[in-house]
């Protein structure tokens, strides 16, 4: 099922298949994609920002038990190796050294926090102001070193020219992108001491990409972001996805 262009249709229809792409993750996540010791929860707030997903990690306290590193106990290891993208970014490391210490934000069940997943809704660049506080949380998670999946199903604004990745990255870095080779931006983000970025692009006429969700440096769960997708679209109603689908 290829991407749809979600400009044809009311924003309150996106905002619906919005909730359902979010509550579709969850589920995913929670049954399978993560290792044992995480699990993951909608619309939770962290950092100053509410996150669309949320993936945390249990504390020794937890009563399910202690685990003993990243890939114990669940049904899914991390995969270590690079992930396959079309580019690949790294921060400065200098430039790194200079941001300010690292801090531990903590969800209110005392888990850790330790990934979350945006995708970016027309509100979120409907405005100067929105897009701007979009981009400066999402650079403040990056240096709190929380991992990030943020993707764009709408095509670059005036607002954001080069793609929300470009935002974010110029925010955290201070670097100029240019623009993507196409419309749709997926970046995932490695909040490691030297951040790295890794970023696919799609068109109307591709699906949704599988990409990484890291949970430690290094250290990603693949999630098929296009299986996702086909589960929230089917509860689009018949007449809206008449119009996503017209030639």
């Amino acid at each position: 099922m290829p991407v749809h262009d979600w400009s044809r249709v009311d924003a309150g229809i996106f905002h619906d298949f919005h909730g359902e792409f979010v509550r579709a993750t969850k589920w995913a996540l929670n049954h399978g994609l993560l290792p044992g010791e995480y699990y993951a929860m909608m619309e939770q707030r962290a950092a100053g920002l509410v996150a669309d997903v949320l993936a945390l990690q249990r504390t020794p306290t937890d009563d399910i038990g202690a685990v003993n590193g990243p890939t114990s106990g669940g049904q899914t290891g991390l995969l270590l190796e690079p992930p396959v993208v079309e580019m690949t970014y790294e921060a400065d490391e200098d430039y790194y050294r200079r941001k300010r210490n690292t801090v531990v934000v903590r969800h209110v069940s005392d888990d850790r926090v330790v990934a979350m997943i945006e995708v970016v809704s027309p509100g979120n660049k409907s405005s100067q102001n929105g897009l701007k506080a979009f981009v400066e949380k999402a650079a403040d998670l990056l240096e709190k070193r929380i991992h990030l999946l943020v993707f764009d199903l709408h095509a670059p604004s005036a607002r954001d020219p080069h793609g929300i990745h470009a935002a974010i990255w110029e925010q955290y870095t201070g670097k100029e992108l240019p623009a993507p080779n196409k419309p749709f931006v997926f970046a995932s983000y490695d909040a490691d001491f030297v951040a790295r970025a890794f970023v696919k692009t799609v068109t109307l006429d591709e699906e949704l990409p599988t990409m990484p969700l890291f949970l430690i440096p290094r250290g990603h769960i693949v999630v098929p972001l296009e299986a996702i997708y086909k589960v929230a679209y089917a509860e689009v109603p018949r007449g809206q996805q008449r119009l996503l689908e017209a030639k």
